[in-house]
């Protein structure tokens, strides 16, 4: 009989972003499935930044933490934050493990090693069911044209959605002192 996993695959998928056409998982988040404060984890990472290369990691940009928080309806943890969220890679969040030193950190990390193979083996299994189509369609006439195509339609990716227009601030601004 194997144990439940710490944190349920389906939690972690829910917190995988894509961002600049990468699958991450954002500081705030990784932070509250390790269980530790966001701020310990991004220190522990600036002390070993040599294991985080941008391929590992990045920081969001304020144009792409906006897009974020609209895409996503509850900001959670980004209240208060200063500075925008790192995002980490699947390569990145592994190297997490060995930067955070603590069993359920080694053990969460599986977990979302676990969610990241997943979600390439639907994308996969995506790829074999267009194959299948191809070959359905090249046995069947142009009657079954329209259901092709809707069916094609229903698989196609969803596209990265546009950024949110970067409005002015409301508010009273002060004029120079005369």
């Amino acid at each position: 009989m194997t144990d439940a996993p710490l944190v349920p695959v389906e939690v972690v998928e829910a917190r995988i972003h894509l961002i600049r056409g990468v699958k991450v998982m954002l500081d705030s988040d990784l932070a509250d499935l390790y269980e530790v404060p966001t701020k310990a984890l991004v220190q522990a990472v600036k002390r070993n930044l040599e294991r985080f290369p941008p391929d590992f990691m990045f920081q969001l940009s304020d144009r792409e933490l906006a897009d974020l928080r609209s895409r996503i309806v509850t900001a959670r943890s980004w209240g208060g934050r200063r500075t925008p969220p790192y995002a980490f890679t699947e390569e990145g969040v592994a190297m997490l493990s060995a930067v955070l030193h603590s069993p359920r950190a080694v053990q969460v990390s599986i977990e979302i090693m676990r969610a990241f193979v997943r979600m390439r083996q639907m994308i996969g299994m995506v790829g074999d069911l267009a194959q299948r189509l191809d070959e359905l369609e090249a046995r069947y006439d142009e009657r079954f044209r329209v259901v092709f195509d809707a069916l094609r339609q229903l698989m196609a990716p969803e596209p990265e959605p546009e950024p949110a227009p970067v409005r002015p601030a409301i508010g009273f601004r002060p004029g120079p002192a005369e």
